[in-house]
């Protein structure tokens, strides 16, 4: 039996986001060749890793139809240019798609049947609306084995409220407000462009243009301004459009490899893969799901909340990620938190967030060697939360003057 190997993430690179709908950059532009461009990107970035070496490729969507569909991985792997020798597939845990892509190919390479593997996800949420082709089986209902409101996400991020009463609407309203802001400032500061990969597009007119960044951001966002929003999923709710994450189009790509492929091949990796876990709650309260899966991913690793140094939290809605901070006992602003903002801001393609989130904090790792461990985790539709734990190679124990 293999001894377990060391899992790097070297690097991630994914699409700017787009708006889902016709409105929106990516509206004709094919789900498929939005993975295509990540992975032609990531490679080109990493010229050390032969295209032949790759052992496999794991493509997550949610709505794994048309052009999101066709066994992604494989299709998207043979898209990119890379030789035919190379396998890859598709995979399906909604929100946590891309992230599943990434533990999956992990505990591959864990167990040494894997060296190298690429792993990412893609949603075009204006072609293939969330939902758009499901058919949930009559018996969840009828037997009440799931309330009807767990399959609209909205009214599961009220349940939320209604549960946790001193979750206020004003404090989610200060965390979507403040995510616009850091989103606009990592902007600014060229923090996010580096790991974006252009895409062209074509408009209704047939006009071509290029996606060079994020196209829902709204940084000129006021509490205010906030006050005033429709709560759309309750009458006189405290869920708005400017406390959830809007409706987007894109595709994230990461690059793993083993300790020893990335001794032989002189890679420099990112960040160090500590430990993983998923975990299931009641469907109708589904954003809670990351404070069990955190719990099991921090036990695996023997850590505790304390040693977490960088997070990086899936926004689906601001009271999800509040939940999970009011429970951990840290504060709703507490700097460690989405320092670049997040899925409110630069938006959610349910299957491709996950790895936005680690290309995220690897970024932030590269800039804070005194940072050790970091935390990427996300809420998933039907009930389920995902967490991965990571170490900074650039670790250098010294304390942050």
């Amino acid at each position: 039996m293999a001894h377990i190997a060391d899992v790097f993430f070297v690097d991630g690179m994914r699409t700017p986001f787009g708006r889902a709908g016709e409105k929106g950059m990516y509206w004709n532009t094919r789900a498929d060749d939005l993975v295509v461009k990540t992975i032609i990107g990531v490679m080109e970035r990493n010229p050390g890793v032969s295209p032949e070496r790759v052992d496999d490729v794991a493509i997550a969507a949610t709505s794994q139809t048309g052009d999101q569909g066709l066994t992604l991985g494989r299709s998207a792997a043979i898209l990119a240019g890379l030789p035919m020798t190379v396998p890859g597939f598709a995979i399906d845990r909604m929100c946590a798609g891309a992230m599943t892509s990434v533990t999956t190919m992990a505990g591959s390479i864990g167990i040494g049947m894997y060296d190298i593997a690429l792993a990412g996800g893609v949603e075009h949420m204006g072609r293939h609306p969330i939902g758009a082709n499901a058919d949930p089986n009559p018996r969840f209902v009828a037997e009440r084995m799931v309330d009807p409101g767990a399959l609209n996400m909205g009214v599961t991020a009220e349940r939320i409220h209604d549960r946790f009463p001193h979750l206020t609407k004003a404090r989610t309203d200060t965390f979507g407000m403040l995510s616009q802001q850091k989103a606009q400032a990592a902007y600014d500061a060229g923090k996010i462009q580096p790991d974006l990969v252009s895409v062209a597009t074509k408009d209704a007119d047939g006009a071509w243009g290029l996606a060079t960044e994020d196209e829902g951001r709204r940084p000129e966002t006021t509490l205010a301004g906030l006050a005033t929003l429709k709560t759309p999923f309750r009458p006189h709710g405290r869920v708005t459009a400017g406390t959830a994450s809007p409706l987007t189009d894109g595709a994230t790509m990461g690059l793993l490899a083993g300790g020893q492929a990335v001794k032989e091949l002189s890679l420099t990796p990112k960040m160090k893969l500590v430990s993983f876990a998923f975990a299931g709650v009641q469907p109708e309260i589904m954003g809670i799901g990351p404070i069990p899966s955190t719990e099991k991913a921090l036990k695996k690793a023997g850590l505790s909340i304390s040693d977490i140094g960088l997070f990086e939290l899936n926004e689906a809605f601001a009271v999800q990620v509040i939940s999970f901070l009011d429970h951990f006992g840290i504060a709703d602003d507490d700097p460690r938190v989405n320092q670049w903002g997040g899925a409110i801001a630069v938006g959610h393609p349910l299957a491709a967030s996950g790895v936005r989130l680690m290309i995220q904090l690897a970024a932030q790792f590269a800039e804070r060697p005194d940072v050790r461990y970091g935390l990427t985790a996300m809420c998933v539709g039907l009930g389920q939360g995902g967490s991965v734990i990571w170490e900074n190679p650039f670790f250098d124990g010294k304390k942050k003057k």
